[in-house]
């Protein structure tokens, strides 16, 4: 109100009921209700004390604001118990991905093979020969569980890994280069996802960029200009998340290994998403294998497990002999190992090469990557009433051919035919924001639903789609705000 004085005094809040207070039920009334005997037997008697402690809080802080009735044990224990549910829920959660995406590296990129999952449940499980010999009883050595796969499925002389590609390469450019030179085209001087940048990775593998030509063309006398006695390696760089058009020229892994091999300085070929076979009769665009860039004479290659092999997180290095065994020596090695799950896992995997003729049933990412477009469209189709049922009259729902990619830096320009349902406002009035409220809800489904907003619409695409009648029933928990 305002004073005499023109001043504005507060105004107090009306007192509290004191009677609505007493009423709310004691801490062990709440607890015996039905939902504070299952959060009880759910979450501990511990956990479940102090969640009805602060649900009765609230209530308390509502009934002072005179907001609301008084509530009983059994509706504190209900929200006890939601709060209990909430708080224990993983933060790694599994998603629908129908963002068009296959290779989504903030998804989690490659989903596993049946028989990946089979092998690290197993290494889970109990003691595994991870480090051991059993013919001889004797210590081994856990790259030899993969080695013989890697060297036959890439024809390198010798293998090793490590967690994931940029350790792969930073190991070998400390092993080989450190206190030196490396020398790589400024075209080729990639940044990876998160502002991860190649030269960063140089400096703290300790060797100096030596950058030569220009960002779209270099020329093989740039290399041969550059190679001197502080030249500790030459670096192909595998230009997987972009490509430069026009007036472009680059040299070939195939010349650079000559020069290597004239000099004395050994070739390194980052292949990054690199395959281990090729994806032409699977309808894909040619990408690089890594048997090709061993036969074009690169000294080492590395290159990338949970991309387009469609395995774990790990950084394979392939090549010589006697530079795999400079590597393994390295102290780094120890920092960089893969443990006893993913090895499992990555064994798995590249058995399934030894099939390729069934390669693609058994690889999520190479069947959904050779996935027709008139196969998705289907699957679409059969989903979509659920998806328009559950999104309500506000959005109008059809299946609408888009195009997906591959990701992770693959195939950059290539992108695949698709299907997808696409949502899209009924009133042109907010439609923004309902778009946003739409694609919130997807989100907050048991089992978040993950699309994406374009061209005024929220698009569903279903390559990635396999378990129908789950997502279907996934929907059914589909809360959109109201129309603003």
């Amino acid at each position: 109100m305002i004073a005499g004085d023109g001043l504005v005094e507060a105004v107090a809040p009306p007192p509290a009921d004191l009677s609505r207070l007493r009423a709310l039920p004691a801490v062990d009334e709440v607890l015996r209700s039905e939902a504070g005997l299952f959060a009880v037997e759910r979450h501990g008697r511990q956990a479940a004390v102090m969640a009805a402690r602060a649900a009765l809080d609230a209530a308390r802080a509502a009934l002072r604001a005179q907001a609301g009735t008084v509530p009983g044990a059994a509706d504190l224990g209900a929200g006890a118990l939601a709060a209990l549910e909430a708080a224990a829920r993983p933060n790694v959660r599994a998603v629908y991905n129908l963002t068009g995406t296959v290779l989504h590296t903030n998804l989690g990129r490659a989903v596993l093979a049946e028989a990946a999952i089979a092998a690290a449940t197993l290494a889970m499980r109990g003691a595994v020969a991870l480090e051991f010999d059993i013919a001889t009883g004797r210590r081994g050595e856990r790259d030899d569980l993969v080695r013989d796969l890697l060297t036959g499925l890439t024809g390198a002389e010798d293998a090793t890994l490590v967690n994931n590609n940029a350790a792969a390469l930073m190991i070998v450019l400390n092993t080989l280069a450190q206190g030196r030179e490396a020398v790589v085209s400024r075209g080729e001087l990639i940044e990876i996802g998160g502002a991860f940048r190649l030269p960063d990775i140089m400096a703290r593998s300790g060797v100096q960029l030596r950058e030569i030509g220009t960002t779209n063309r270099t020329h093989f006398r740039d290399y041969r200009e550059a190679v001197g006695p502080e030249t500790g390696l030459l670096l192909k760089v595998h230009t997987s998340n972009f490509r430069v058009q026009g007036f472009t020229a680059e040299v070939g892994a195939r010349e650079l290994a000559g020069l290597g091999a004239e000099t004395g300085v050994p070739l390194v070929n980052d292949l990054g998403s690199g395959t281990l076979v090729d994806l032409v009769p699977w309808g894909l665009a040619h990408e690089p294998t890594v048997a090709e860039a061993v036969a074009e004479g690169a000294d080492l290659v590395t290159f990338s497990g949970d991309k387009l092999l469609g395995g774990p997180q790990a950084g394979f290095i392939v090549g010589r002999r006697d530079l795999i065994a400079r590597i393994n020596k390295n102290p780094m090695k120890r920092a960089m190992r893969v443990d006893k799950i993913r090895l499992a896992a990555i064994e798995a995997t590249l058995r399934l090469y030894a099939d390729p003729d069934r390669l693609a049933d058994r690889l999520p990412t190479l069947r959904w990557l050779a996935r027709k477009a008139d196969a998705i469209g289907a699957i679409a189709a059969r989903v979509a009433p659920a998806v328009a049922a559950a999104a309500g009259p506000r959005f109008s729902a059809e299946v609408a051919p888009c195009a997906s990619q591959i990701g992770s830096g693959a195939l950059p320009l290539s992108t695949l035919p698709s299907a997808a349902i696409r949502l899209a406002p009924v009133e042109r009035k907010g439609a923004g924001q309902a778009l946003g409220d739409l694609a919130a809800a997807f989100r907050a489904l048991p089992v978040p639903v993950i699309g994406h907003i374009a061209d005024d619409a929220f698009w569903l695409d279903c390559r990635c789609l396999d378990d129908e009648a789950d997502f279907a029933a996934n929907l059914a928990g589909l809360a959109i705000g109201p129309a603003r």
